[in-house]
């Protein structure tokens, strides 16, 4: 069974990902939502809940890990030895990213959290590939997603972030977080708006099919959605993500 963990509800954009290019797979999704977010948590901290994650994943019956939170993915590998798993039975969301990247005249920002900024993780990566690469932290927005905040306030912290960054001709935008997908219509409307043309690049593509190739991906197509902390917010993007799905999300 594949496990998918997430600080919230971000996560959810890898699941419907995986769901369409592993429709067979029994998967098992848990969304720490007690805890979120996680992008303003310390290393340390950050450890300690991918690990707890990770066990409650193993407790529900998952052999294979997929680590939906870019700000953990520096927390993926210490985390798979604290837990007694493969390194090989867990992917995390840069590297299957990167790794999608063919042309080396890109020019890429990476729109993340605080921890995934700081760590440089997506930027030395996309460097190590002669990729220039720059990073800019959106603290707040994780948050505002979580809390259904109004879409004004949303427009304007994206908007905020990307003015300074007209002039500079990125040729691709990383969303690296997985919220950050589900206000995918925002960035298309204020990148229009500032005169940015940019590729906007969704990460949850990239891991979908690595897991596809990589994970045991032939089962019953079962889902399960676990929850740390109830959340109508979380339940209506199961609903909008997944019509039609009579997904129940169980709070443990």
């Amino acid at each position: 069974m594949i496990g998918v963990f997430d600080s919230g509800s971000g996560g959810l954009t890898v699941l419907k990902a995986l769901r369409r290019h592993a429709p067979r797979a029994d998967v098992v999704y848990f969304g720490d939502l007690k805890n979120a977010p996680y992008g303003n948590r310390g290393r340390d901290e950050l450890d300690v809940l991918t690990a707890e994650g990770m066990r409650t994943l193993l407790r529900y019956g998952a052999t294979e890990i997929v680590s939906a939170c870019n700000s953990v993915a520096v927390s993926t590998k210490r985390t798979c030895e604290v837990c007694d798993i493969p390194y090989t039975s867990s992917i995390e969301m840069v590297g299957p990213t990167v790794g999608s990247f063919m042309d080396t005249n890109a020019k890429v920002l990476v729109l993340a959290t605080v921890a995934t900024i700081d760590s440089a993780i997506y930027q030395s990566k996309l460097e190590a590939k002669g990729i220039v690469a720059d990073g800019i932290a959106l603290p707040d927005l994780v948050k505002c997603i979580e809390e259904g905040r109004p879409r004004d306030m949303m427009t304007e912290m994206i908007r905020a972030a990307l003015m300074a960054q007209v002039s500079r001709g990125y040729s691709h935008i990383i969303l690296g977080c997985t919220h950050f997908p589900l206000v995918h219509d925002i960035f298309e409307e204020i990148l229009s708006s500032v005169g940015i043309d940019a590729v906007l690049v969704d990460p949850a593509e990239a891991v979908a099919q690595t897991v596809a190739s990589q994970f045991t991906i032939e089962g019953n197509g079962t889902t399960r959605i676990l929850v740390s902390a109830k959340s109508t917010i979380f339940e209506s993007f199961v609903r909008t993500l997944f019509p039609g799905e009579a997904y129940a999300v169980e709070v443990i």
